[in-house]
């Protein structure tokens, strides 16, 4: 057996991964790279809702151990924050990043040294932080990075909101997507959001994730090599529709999805003006939302979200 490799080396051996950056920088042109389909030249200094124009703007990165088991292993999991979001969650914890424009926009070849210095701090994968709207960014990077020797992973972490036609884009050149399920009901997501269509679109970008990647491949050591790894965060009073998205999951894209039911949501940003986001979910509505997944049927559970079960 040959010895494994990320699939974006074999793209691009093949010369398609240029193609895919030709792509991507002509979406660009009329920007529909997300499902707002905000139509701005982001080449000639017009911005959408992401204000992101065509180069990486980066907040932080290095090595983080408070992801998902898989991702950590023992090194770490190479993260690196993108600066803006396509999404504009009233209780995201990293408000400062996502609606502040906390970050610095850098090259490509910067972005490319970023995952080269990751991957020499021993880290197990780069960890795309918010990719939806700097797909073209992150294409762009990864030439440079092969020429340098990346050879690990690349995670797409992402808040699910995410177009279809982008992620076909990035067939072959992501290993693992990580995309949280936020909300269920329509209401709920255009009220915390500010994108109603979020569930629909989110069903068919997990749909379109879970047919290249398929359920979580795990090496010897545990470490993830690729797969879906799906996050669900619980919010009081059942916002989230937990036991819906569990549903979903387990019938509409296998019983063996790799689940993270998150425990850790506290009132960040602008969640006190819309209780009940301004409390802690409580130890009930915890249990609850982790019975449903497995009632769902799921049995691939994160274990890493107890650390947080402090209430």
């Amino acid at each position: 057996m040959p010895p494994w490799e990320p699939c974006y080396l074999e793209t691009h051996r093949r010369g398609q991964l240029q193609k895919k950056i030709e792509a991507a920088y002509d979406i660009l042109n009329q920007c529909t790279l997300c499902p707002h389909r905000c139509l701005v030249d982001r080449h000639h200094g017009e911005l959408g809702l992401c204000r992101t124009g065509d180069r990486p703007v980066v907040s932080s990165y290095g090595p983080h151990f408070g992801e998902e088991d898989p991702l950590v292993g023992r090194n770490g999991s190479g993260t690196i924050f993108f600066t803006h979001c396509n999404l504009f969650c009233v209780f995201c914890q990293n408000w400062e990043i996502s609606h502040g424009g906390e970050g610095q926009e850098i090259t490509a070849r910067d972005l490319a040294a970023i995952m080269i210095h990751l991957q020499n701090r021993g880290c197990h994968n780069i960890n795309l932080v918010t990719p939806s709207h700097q797909v073209y960014q992150i294409l762009e990077a990864l030439p440079p990075a092969i020429e340098a020797g990346l050879n690990v992973p690349l995670v797409y972490n992402t808040g699910g909101y995410d177009a279809v036609e982008t992620l076909k884009i990035l067939d072959g050149v992501i290993d693992i997507y990580m995309p949280d399920f936020k909300f269920w009901d329509p209401e709920v997501a255009g009220r915390l959001c500010a994108a109603g269509d979020y569930p629909e679109r989110a069903r068919a970008a997990f749909k379109e994730m879970h047919r290249q990647v398929g359920d979580l491949v795990l090496d010897e050591q545990g470490v993830a090599r690729r797969g879906l790894l799906v996050r669900h965060l619980v919010l009081p009073e059942n916002l989230a529709g937990t036991k819906e998205v569990m549903e979903f999951l387990a019938q509409e894209l296998s019983p063996n999805t790799y689940v993270n039911v998150m425990a850790q949501y506290r009132p960040c940003g602008e969640a006190y003006k819309y209780p009940p986001l301004d409390r802690f979910p409580t130890r009930e509505e915890l249990a609850n939302a982790e019975q449903a997944a497995r009632s769902a049927g799921l049995t691939r559970l994160d274990r890493r979200e107890k650390l947080f079960r402090w209430l």
